[in-house]
């Protein structure tokens, strides 16, 4: 049994937040275990037919006995639910500002990654080490799962909805990427590898647009490097000018449409009185189904791009609506 890991490699924040809590219930487990198979052990020895114990004085209730059984088993739980249900909102909810956002696309039977400034991968993922990174999941085709057993994460990729989970890496290496839902006859085959790089190596690879593996694009996986130069944000103001959309969605509310100046993250009226975030579901919504969620004041004129995007130029296109920011009004000095 010499080098056989119990678990896999802790290389994550959440990984050491997620194992302590996996020793704790583990001890909590085989405590009460061998408690339990003790007492049954000891009293069935002690009052077993012809044994000489005493019986006198055996009570059929004992109040205090019962409010102990039961309110330590309670408090233990309430202990974990707690414990647990932090860890979750942790891992599930919003990460911090200074995350590094990548964007992943699930399908049959391979993922695709791409960074901001335009570096696309095929089963391979490049972080830095020490930064909080954010995914951004949508699956082309079927459920998938992007699972990293080292950083303890795990999150559903579903089609026509974006999942995002966030993480800090702590340890330099290669781990281990998996699809833990089975997707299809090559499921077994959806897999690949996390790259933790120190935050100098990392920022290298970047500059040199990645790290071009012999074959790398011929055999389905590595960094794609110099296929695509331009940013998430350069290809969709590329994608944006060329579909039109600037004429209808100016830097101001026009009549045909409203502005995307400032409009991520902003809470928008529509026309039921509704009030929805400009999240990146929303403006995938408003995209693809444009008719769903109307914007109030505006009607539903705007054609569907459902079936003409695939979801890499869908994300570049949220990408550039992402980066613009409203403009700053200056006061006019009059003279």
């Amino acid at each position: 049994m010499k080098g056989v890991a119990l678990l896999p490699d802790t290389a994550s924040t959440f990984a050491q937040q997620v194992d302590l809590l996996f020793w704790f219930l583990t001890a909590v487990t085989v405590f009460f275990t061998l408690l339990i198979a003790g007492l049954v052990l000891y009293f069935a020895v002690r009052y077993r037919r012809g044994s000489t114990a005493s019986r006198a004085g055996a009570k059929e209730t004992d109040l205090r006995l019962e409010i102990g059984w039961s309110m330590i088993p309670l408090t233990v739980g309430l202990i974990v639910f707690v414990w647990a249900a932090k860890l979750y909102a942790d891992a599930y909810g919003p990460p911090p500002d200074n995350a590094l956002e990548i964007f992943v696309i699930g399908k049959q039977w391979m993922w695709h990654l791409q960074h901001p400034n335009g570096i696309r991968e095929n089963n391979e993922l490049h972080i830095p080490a020490g930064r909080p990174v954010k995914l951004t999941m949508i699956s082309q085709d079927v459920i998938h799962s992007f699972f990293v057993p080292a950083f303890r994460i795990k999150r559903d990729v579903l089609p026509g909805r974006y999942n995002t989970v966030w993480f800090t890496p702590t340890k330099p290496g290669k781990y281990h990427l998996f699809c833990a839902e089975y997707c299809g006859t090559q499921h077994s085959r959806m897999i690949g590898w996390v790259y933790v790089m120190e935050p100098a190596e990392y920022e290298k690879w970047l500059a040199s647009g990645g790290e071009a593996r012999p074959g790398a694009v011929a055999s389905g996986s590595g960094t794609m490097a110099g296929i695509s130069t331009a940013s998430l944000v350069q290809a969709g103001e590329q994608l944006y000018k060329q579909l039109r959309c600037n004429a209808c969605h100016g830097a101001t509310d026009g009549q045909r449409g409203p502005s995307h100046y400032g409009l991520f993250g902003k809470k928008v009226k529509l026309r039921d009185g509704t009030v929805v975030v400009a999240d990146e579901a929303y403006l995938r919504e408003s995209i693809l189904r444009p008719l769903a969620k109307v914007v109030d004041g505006y009607e539903p004129i705007m054609p569907s791009y459902e079936g003409l995007l695939n979801e890499e130029r869908t994300l570049q296109l949220i990408a550039y609506i992402k980066s613009l920011k409203k403009p700053v009004q200056t006061a006019e000095v009059k003279p």
